[in-house]
């Protein structure tokens, strides 16, 4: 795990405890957290060197807060499908990748589980050519 993605979670690690929300409530086996086996690799290797659009220096973290998700539109406004809780949590445009195509075609985000923070985040998103 990167510096930046380590000093996002000791400041959203402890934010449960505030929000009242269990760990039993999270799945326990971490099967939210899994890709589908035959894109493991090549979703590793997308997120491995992803960077925030709005600031480069900071990476999108990895595997465990990046992964294909719905979308919908609202307004012009994209929203994307969370999987923890399968909330569709809006994308900030300045989180919207423009400079670097993904590795499959779909949707993408990174953010972390909605235990983890008191709003909701978003890291970055790549929108897919299919939607």
């Amino acid at each position: 795990m990167n510096l930046s993605c380590k000093l996002l979670l000791a400041i959203a690690l402890p934010l449960p405890l505030l929000t009242g929300v269990k760990a039993e409530d999270v799945a326990r086996d971490g099967s939210h957290r899994h890709h589908p086996p035959q894109d493991q690799q090549l979703h590793e290797k997308f997120y491995s060197n992803w960077r925030m659009p709005d600031n480069p220096v900071l990476s999108c973290c990895n595997n465990a807060d990046c992964y294909p998700t719905e979308i919908r539109y609202d307004e012009g406004r994209i929203y994307a499908r969370r999987r923890e809780d399968g909330k569709y949590i809006l994308i900030p445009s300045q989180k919207v990748e423009r400079h670097r195509d993904n590795p499959d075609g779909r949707n993408h985000i990174c953010a972390p589980p909605p235990s983890a923070s008191l709003v909701d985040t978003v890291y970055c998103f790549a929108l897919g050519g299919a939607t």
